[in-house]
């Protein structure tokens, strides 16, 4: 009687065991991961310090809020520019020039906090983040393009699954180290880690194999870069998705204005934990995906996630103390990891029946999720200040 239970058990965790195969049979995905693993450490601490430093020079709700708007437009027309260009270039190219800019974006900032009064930091920062929006959402097309090129079709969802735990482990330990060094440092120290962190990153990609570009694909262009997007707009599947994670996005997210949060709930020290409470969901969902390899009814799963996602924030808003709002954004962060992975088999299997893995349409993804994140900041201020107030 005795075995059954164990073999149910034994059943069951090889059903939440990660696939890892992508990491075992890639070098190059290998190196694409760990260079990523780097550099979003470094970014996050850039993450906290921009608003905790605008919130230090003004004050302001709606200043913190901006630097958002700042890097939406340029985060949107980059990151369908940056289809196109991965299609015609050299992708591993872009991506090392894309983290060569990025490097430099954060020696500016590092300069910025240092060297000028506080008065002319304030437009700095605007133009640097929007600066700096623009090269992510120019690299990110062609690192994930290179990444489908190099593993087969099932193995997409593991690989999804891998970087997005990678990607939440480092928003977490980055938000945990990133809110103590930019409290107790400053800025500038926040920035002088992220420039360290790419020049370490550097060293990873420039050893990735260059893909070659198929010689039929049309010079980049106006036209080639609404290619993707007319392609997107024809796959309900695709849209589906897309309109799914923009309403949950901008009903229930706003990263930015953490720090008001922190202080009107007397925890500034554990500002860190803001930023990382989703990370941890977000890594524990990850670590036990292997049961979505089971699920067949991809669309369903989204939307049940994406439902999770809104209800975890919305108890998050209502709760009394910091550690009640950083359980619930936990429980909505391992939702939106969840739905995170059946949005990227939707799209990966839908994009694959291009015949191969064209930037243009890979971009309208990666653009979707990226703007999906930064808008709200600015859209939902109002609400995420009366979340700040709530009593203690």
């Amino acid at each position: 009687m005795s075995t059954r239970p164990a073999g149910t058990l034994r059943t069951l965790l090889l059903r939440l065991r990660m696939d890892v195969s992508p990491l075992r049979e890639s070098r190059d995905f290998r190196l694409l991961l760990g260079s990523g693993v780097i550099t979003m450490f470094g970014s996050v601490l850039t993450m906290v310090a921009v608003p905790y430093q605008m919130k230090q020079l003004t004050g302001s709700y709606v200043a913190v809020g901006l630097v958002s708007l700042a890097e939406f437009v340029p985060m949107v027309v980059c990151g369908l520019w940056g289809g196109a260009i991965a299609d015609a270039l050299d992708r591993r190219k872009i991506v090392v020039l894309s983290e060569v800019g990025l490097c430099l974006t954060s020696m500016l900032l590092m300069v910025n906090a240092l060297l000028l009064p506080p008065q002319a930091q304030i437009p700095v920062l605007y133009v640097v983040a929007a600066l700096s929006a623009g090269l992510s959402s120019l690299r990110g097309p062609s690192e994930q393009a290179i990444i489908n090129r190099v593993l087969k079709l099932d193995q997409m969802g593991a690989a999804f699954a891998i970087q997005g735990l990678a990607r939440n482990a480092g928003m977490i330990v980055g938000p945990a180290i990133g809110g103590v060094i930019v409290v107790t440092f400053g800025p500038a120290t926040s920035y002088g880690v992220d420039i360290v962190s790419f020049l370490l990153s550097l060293v990873l990609l420039v050893r990735v194999r260059p893909v070659t570009v198929a010689s039929d694909v049309a010079p980049a262009s106006l036209n080639s870069m609404m290619e993707g997007v007319r392609y997107a707009v024809r796959r309900p599947d695709l849209m589906g998705t897309y309109l799914v994670d923009i309403a949950a996005m901008v009903f229930a997210f706003s990263n930015a204005l953490f720090p008001f949060l922190a202080d009107d709930l007397h925890a500034t020290k554990a500002l860190g934990l803001l930023y990382a409470a989703g990370g941890i969901g977000s890594v524990i969902a990850s670590a036990t995906s292997g049961w979505t390899s089971h699920v067949h009814r991809h669309g369903r799963a989204v939307i049940i996630s994406a439902t999770l996602w809104g209800a975890g924030v919305t108890v998050a808003s209502v709760m009394p103390n910091i550690w009640l709002v950083a359980i619930f954004l936990a429980v909505a962060g391992g939702a939106d990891m969840i739905s995170g992975v059946f949005r990227g088999i939707i799209w990966k299997q839908s994009i694959r029946s291009w015949g191969y893995w064209p930037g243009r349409a890979v971009t309208i993804s990666t653009t979707e999720v990226s703007a999906a994140h930064s808008w709200p900041d600015l859209a939902k201020r109002p609400r995420m200040r009366a979340m700040a107030q709530c009593p203690a």
